[in-house]
Formats: structure tokens, sequence, C-alpha cells
């Protein structure tokens, strides 16, 4: 059980797998006031940041889940190096459909809202995990600007146009879940060079270490591609951000 191995290879040194940074994060945590003893829920935890530094930074308790073994193992290294493993448990594992035995204070899935089919299925899982006037945190993608053209929309790895909103319509599709809008934080361009960019040095690194990989002719196309597909399509038009809810 894990994810495909291009992602486990090509984000293998990112401490983040969205385009947001550690700064940011901070900035998140910080919004949603947390305190101390707070538990939180991560569907999708990658290698863990947000809730080690959250557990770090604000004292909250709390479990992250992601398919990825590779970063679910880098998850509890990073809890460990940053002193907190008494406090968080990264569990490898199919977040689709995990619920928390206990009810916590703030559910979250940032950017891997296919667990649920999309964000308002997520965001329907995350309800049954959360307290009564609990927060949800769901990271999602939107148009920064509309694409002129379908072939635009797949140039950033979108099927089609309507796969995003723009993000007043994604804001207003919340409210008609019945959910306020209570916060949120959204990615800058620098924010995707980090977490598009970093890739390309570790798949030169991985193919000069291991240039007879089944997976080499692979990783040597997406090196080969990518900075100018991700230049001229997904930089310009596509924004990603987190948005806190709670239910009306």
């Amino acid at each position: 059980m894990d994810i495909p191995r291009i992602f486990n290879i090509s984000e293998s040194a990112h401490r983040i797998h969205n385009p947001i940074t550690a700064e940011k994060l901070a900035t998140l945590g910080a919004a949603l006031r947390l305190e101390a003893g707070a538990r939180v829920l991560d569907l999708g935890s990658g290698s863990g940041e947000m809730l080690c530094t959250w557990a770090r930074d604000h004292g909250v308790v709390g479990t992250g889940v992601d398919l990825s073994q590779l970063f679910s193992q880098q998850a509890k290294r990073r809890a460990e190096a940053l002193g907190v493993a008494d406090r968080v448990d990264f569990i490898h594992g199919d977040a689709a459909g995990y619920v928390a035995d206990e009810k916590v204070d703030v559910a979250a899935c940032l950017g891997a809202t296919w667990i649920g089919g999309g964000f308002a299925g997520t965001i329907a899982l995350l309800a049954r995990s959360v307290r009564p006037g609990g927060i949800i945190l769901i990271g999602e993608p939107y148009w920064r600007q509309l694409p002129p053209a379908e072939e635009t929309a797949r140039g950033c790895l979108a099927n089609a146009i309507a796969d995003f909103m723009t993000l007043p319509a994604l804001l207003a599709s919340f409210r008609r879940l019945g959910y306020d809008v209570v916060e949120m934080v959204l990615a800058d361009q620098d924010g995707w060079d980090r977490y598009e960019a970093a890739k390309w040095l570790t798949m030169r690194r991985w193919l000069e270490a291991n240039p007879d990989d089944e997976l080499a002719d692979t990783v040597r196309a997406h090196l080969s591609t990518e900075p100018e597909r991700y230049a001229t399509f997904t930089r310009e038009y596509l924004g990603w951000g987190v948005f806190a809810l709670m239910l009306r």
C-alpha cells in the first residue's frame, strides 16, 4: 500500500508536500488560535510538518494518516527531531474513510481531497471526526485566473477547466455546504516554486544515483519537461489555499 513511486522519488526531500511554505503553516497555526492540548487529525499528513511544528509551537496533540510509507517514516523522524514524538502519532495507511476514535478540535486534509472524491466528500468525512464547534481545514486548488482553453487546464495537470473553481466560487461552495469560512491562508508563487522547483534537484540527484532503475526513463522525462510546463501553466493559472470551516 503506497502512493505512485514517482512521488516518493520527486518529493523525497520535501518536508511540506503542498505549495505552502513553513512560514505560512506557522501563520495558519497562529490564525487558528490553537490552544495547548488541542487535538488535531491530519488526513494525508505527508511528512508530518504541520502536526510536528504545531505540537512544538502550540502544544497540540494529534494523529496523521498517510498512504506513503516513506513520508510516514519521515514524519516520525521529524517528530523525534522536534521533541514531540510523545504528542503526535503517524499511521501508514489509507486515509480514505478514516475516522478518529475520539472527537478532535481540528480535522484537516490539505491537498489530498481525492480521499473523499473531492472537497465536498472530504469535508463530510472530516465532519465525522470533529467535535461540535470544531474546525475543518481543507487545502484545495483554485484558478487564479480562468484558463483560456481546456489545453491550458491540462497543462496545469487538471483534466478540465471544470476540475477547479475560482476563489470566490470555491468560497461560495463552502457556504452552500452549510459552513462558515472563518480563516484562510493562500499560497503564493514563491510557495509554488518551493513545492515544484524543489523536485527538480531531487530528481537529478536520484538519476545520478540510480541510472539503471526501471523508473529512470520516467524520472528523466519529468525532469526534462516539468520546469517549462510548470512555468507556463501551473505557476500562472493555479492557486492553492487552506480554508478553515465551521458548521453553521
